[in-house]
């Protein structure tokens, strides 16, 4: 049984990169921790399988160039929001952690809304999806909003809800795809299950909580070239349903045989789910209402693996654990468990998974959390928000996608709660003219191996700025007016941008943008951080760009009211 490392209390809050840095280092000739206090019932350390701290030490990053302008760099912590978001829900439940945070205030779609001027709010939806915003203190009934739209979801593995296979002696997960992903990046990598589980209750009651399994579990194995002599000429093409399968342990395994056992003889649970993949520990960690849950390990015959996990908040809780038969529904991913690190010569990348749109939400999020102080908002006639929305990588039809009403179901709430009851003419409408959404999601660099893929005058590049989509036939949002909006405030600001349009040969991706533009007639703007390998298991991005992109999205806060009402188009 594998070790689980615990720290004492401390009078100071640690944040992830803190502990990252200070602690996860590998060694093999000496403990873990050079001192035993950091240690409960003088449990022995094993091997570690962990990464540098360059993964995510914040305070390792060099500041950026002058495009961070005076606000520094926030790299470090888009690295610490990238390991901590292996899932849509776990990058909500993190953003509804930062919010709180800040002060904002956490309001319910089920309760009645009491809104002020000056005040900053934000709801979730599903856990998967969040709506932020920040009311000017000089706003008045029918000003605008100005947002900034994004999403939480990205390609992925999933697991069935008959999740239990077997072949050839071996215990099998059965999985199905989820979005666009390049599958083959997901072969011989060392993956993992996070998501949430609903749990039944002593009560009767039934509780919501985020899972994460840290270390290795799962892997996709390839087909030697031995017995698969064509495939450097003819291309890896493995079959979505019978060769993607995650391998997860062997039938035989002596360690596992009592779970086993002991599980079959429940007459509560079928075999829809492995018990070893069911047989979990669960730490509850619960901190202004912000569910930040992180699972132990799987009990297996891996001894000499270690988990340690911690909260931003505090030291870890403790341990809560979790019966077989208390397990309602689960609904998990599979996740790669290498950390998103810096990379390059120079660290000049960023090379993650989810990157596809965890880098624009958290640009985003930050963005209007840094904006939206009680000076920011003194001299403010607008209101500030964020949308971060689940399932865009299918097409965002869902309760919690974009194509749902979230986004204007709380603009009208909104105006409605601010109108103080006075019933006026248009007043959403008017409020929906006089509003911008910039849509970001991520925008495909030039590959340096592939750029007669790319339009021959439009070939976007690493750290050279946010990226501007255009297409003719509105596969982006992006019109000539809102292009120069948005371009105009990068120029106040010396913020570089790029532009970016398909060949006329080749297929044309869409994004949130027109579904949202469409709903109401908003004014959209599409725009995207460069990156290769969209859609892989492993992606990069600039460094640079994620700094550009928090200025100009914060510059767009700021500054939006001052441009727009020096244009008058209708």
């Amino acid at each position: 049984m594998a070790a689980i490392v615990r720290l004492q209390q401390s009078s100071s809050l640690l944040k992830p990169s803190a502990i990252s840095s200070k602690f996860l280092h590998q060694s093999s000739s000496r403990p873990f921790f050079s001192k035993p206090n950091f240690l409960r019932n003088n449990t022995r350390l094993r091997k570690i399988h962990l990464a540098p701290p360059l993964c995510s030490d914040s305070n390792s990053i060099p500041e950026s160039s002058s495009a961070s302008g005076s606000s520094g760099s926030i790299v470090g912590d888009l690295l610490d929001y990238l390991n901590e978001s292996w899932t849509q829900f776990h990058a909500t439940a993190e953003a509804k952690r930062q919010l709180v945070d800040a002060g904002f205030h956490l309001l319910s779609e089920n309760d009645e809304w009491d809104l002020k001027p000056g005040g900053r709010y934000f709801f979730t939806r599903n856990m998967s999806c969040l709506v932020a915003f920040a009311i000017g203190e000089k706003y008045s009934v029918g000003n605008g909003f100005h947002v900034i739209a994004a999403h939480t979801d990205s390609p992925c593995l999933k697991l069935k809800p008959k999740s239990a296979l077997s072949k050839s002696n071996y215990l099998m997960v059965n999985v199905q795809t989820y979005g666009g992903g390049l599958w083959h990046t997901w072969f011989d990598r060392d993956l993992s299950v996070a998501g949430r589980v609903i749990v039944r209750g002593g009560d009767g009651s039934f509780l919501h909580k985020l899972v994460k399994v840290k270390r290795p579990l799962l892997r996709v194995p390839t087909l030697a070239i031995h017995l698969d002599r064509t495939v450097n000429k003819d291309g890896f093409k493995p079959n979505l349903e019978t060769h993607l399968n995650p391998l997860l342990a062997t039938k035989h395994d002596d360690a596992s045989a009592d779970v086993i056992d002991k599980s079959n003889s429940s007459s509560s649970k079928d075999s829809h789910h492995h018990p070893l993949l069911m047989q979990l520990k669960i730490r509850n960690h619960n901190n202004n209402n912000t569910c930040a849950i992180i699972m132990s390990e799987v009990r297996t015959n891996f001894d000499d693996n270690l988990l340690f996990s911690y909260s931003e908040f505090q030291i870890l809780s403790d341990e809560l654990a979790c019966e077989i038969d208390d397990i309602a529904s689960i609904e998990l991913n599979i996740c790669d468990t290498q950390p998103s690190c810096l990379g390059g010569a120079n660290n000049e990348f960023i090379f993650s998974g989810r990157l596809d749109n965890l880098a624009s939400s958290f640009c985003a999020l930050r963005a209007l959390v840094d904006s939206s102080g009680p000076k920011d908002l003194s001299d403010e006639h607008a209101i500030r928000m964020v949308a971060l929305f689940d399932n865009e990588e299918v097409g965002s039809d869902s309760m919690q996608g974009a194509g749902a009403p979230t986004m204007f179901q709380a603009m009208r709430r909104i105006v409605d709660c601010l109108a103080n009851q006075l019933v006026r003419e248009g007043i959403l409408e008017r409020a929906i003219r006089q509003s911008f959404l910039v849509s970001a999601d991520m925008a495909h660099g030039v590959h340096p191996n592939f750029m007669d893929k790319h339009e021959e005058h439009h070939r976007p590049e690493l750290h050279k700025g946010l990226v501007i989509k255009h297409n003719a036939n509105q596969r982006y949002a992006t019109s000539g007016i809102t292009a120069f909006l948005f371009k105009e405030v990068a120029k106040i600001h010396g913020l570089p941008t790029q532009d970016f349009v398909v060949r006329n040969d080749m297929g044309c991706g869409s994004t949130i943008g027109p579904i949202l533009a469409s709903g109401v007639g908003i004014r959209t703007v599409d725009c995207g951080i460069p990156q290769l390998s969209m859609h892989s298991v492993r992606e990069v991005c600039g460094k640079e760009d994620v700094d550009i992109a928090y200025n100009h999205f914060k510059a767009f806060y700021e500054t939006f009211s001052s441009i727009d009402r020096k244009l008058n188009v209708d």
